[in-house]
């Protein structure tokens, strides 16, 4: 098994379908897709799956943002099948296979991943180093909510916190890697501590303020 994605589909996926996140909000940028890609490769090579595809999987994940955001995983998985450009390295089936597999990265999807490239990406996804959760999210909250004040973007972000990373939250990882365990271990403390993730939010919601 190759040990990096064939150099021919990287040229064509960094020409052809990254600039396209630069259309996208800051929490979807080209940062946030590159480091899913990053982390789809990582989890790849410890499942045995095919690079190539987990790469394009992750390259194309959060295209659908280009449509409605609801239903943007359903979106994105429409662009992939219907871009024939990949029909060059893939069959009909792989295609199929990774079109599902950006169907089901949603976090808040209700049902399991169907293939191993799907629960790989999925868990790419779920960035959950701490910093890059808090970071995101309040991104999100302040290109998309910016009518908000301080407190109601703190409020925004203590909510979302809760309803998708705590212990009863929606979020879910599909392979149990060590590292992906620890993360989410180490976030949900933080989220238990509300004066430090209060800190945390003050901090990072300055920096960002000052970079806009």
């Amino acid at each position: 098994m190759a040990a990096v994605p064939t150099l021919e589909i990287v040229a064509f996926v960094e020409q052809q379908i990254l600039p396209r996140y630069a259309a996208f909000d800051r929490a979807h940028s080209l940062d946030h897709v590159n480091q899913v890609i990053r982390r789809s490769l990582s989890l790849a090579r410890q499942v045995g799956a095919d690079l190539d595809m987990a790469y394009v999987v992750a390259a194309y994940h959060d295209l659908g943002l280009s449509g409605p955001r609801a239903v943007h995983h359903l979106t994105g998985g429409k662009i992939l099948r219907s871009d024939v450009r990949l029909r060059r390295w893939f069959s009909a089936e792989q295609i199929r296979i990774m079109g599902e597999a950006v169907e089901d990265h949603r976090a808040s999807s209700a049902h399991e991943p169907r293939t191993v490239y799907g629960r790989i990406v999925a868990d790419a996804d779920r960035d959950l180093r701490p910093q890059t959760v808090f970071a995101r999210t309040i991104q999100y909250g302040l290109t998309h909510y910016a009518e908000m004040d301080r407190e109601a973007q703190w409020q925004r972000f203590l909510e979302h916190m809760h309803h998708k990373y705590a212990e009863t939250g929606y979020v879910r990882l599909w392979l149990s890697t060590p590292e992906n365990q620890q993360e989410l271990k180490t976030l949900r403390d933080i989220i238990h501590d509300e004066l430090r993730l209060r800190q945390e939010f003050e901090r990072i919601f300055d920096s960002l303020q000052t970079d806009r």
